[in-house]
């Protein structure tokens, strides 16, 4: 007579408990709250762009915005952090990161910031954030701009202080570090070039194209 063989019955494994997953540190990623408005958000993503694609050979390095910048002299990510709305470090790897952390990147605080003013952080942006910019950071190029009221004004640290620029004849103001000019264009924030260019986005630069060939006859989507 054949014997069945015996089935093995593996038990239900048990529901996980919520309250039993363990998350990674919050830390590892940037601690800053959201954006005051599209305007804002808008903003940013156009400053980024625009550059990489302007400095788009360039590997030495780091845009970013509305990231938080670690610089506790401790070595603590729980204490003493920012989040600029835009900022570059230059002479640095080119590369994704979550947050900057000073002291894994060999000590390097952003060489431009620009803070975008709104009705909560204006004053904040005015006072403490550029105090600590100027004392701590160390940041040569300093800038805010509202987008809505168009407020826009920069400083250049001069001895360990910050003095404001003036602007040329198209109200643009100059950085320095990045060897542009910042000024107003359409109701944003745009980069120019030391002749007083606009620097064009991408897809700007593409509708140009495309409005040239149809006046030469060209039809743009057969290229």
């Amino acid at each position: 007579m054949s014997v069945s063989p015996v089935e093995t019955v593996q038990p239900a494994q048990e529901q996980a408990n919520p309250h039993d997953i363990v998350f990674p540190p919050g830390d590892l990623y940037s601690d800053e709250p959201p954006l005051e408005s599209d305007l804002h958000r808008n903003q940013i993503d156009l400053l980024i762009r625009i550059l990489k694609a302007f400095w788009a050979e360039r590997q030495d390095f780091y845009v970013s915005g509305n990231l938080t910048v670690y610089y506790s002299p401790h070595q603590r990510k729980s204490e003493d952090f920012r989040g600029p709305d835009f900022f570059v470090v230059l002479g640095a790897e080119k590369r994704p990161r979550k947050s900057w952390v000073v002291w894994e990147e060999g000590g390097k605080y952003p060489n431009v910031i620009v803070e975008l003013l709104s009705d909560s952080t204006a004053e904040t942006d005015r006072t403490l954030k550029k105090e600590i910019y100027q004392d701590t950071f160390r940041t040569p190029d300093y800038f805010w701009f509202s987008p809505d009221t168009l407020e826009f004004q920069g400083f250049h640290l001069v001895d360990g202080v910050y003095e404001a620029l003036l602007p040329n004849e198209q109200g643009q103001l100059w950085s320095q570090q990045l060897q542009l000019f910042l000024g107003v264009y359409d109701r944003q924030l745009r980069f120019f070039t030391p002749a007083g260019q606009l620097i064009e986005t991408p897809e700007e630069r593409n509708e140009k194209l495309a409005t040239k060939l149809q006046e030469l006859g060209i039809d743009p989507d057969t290229i």
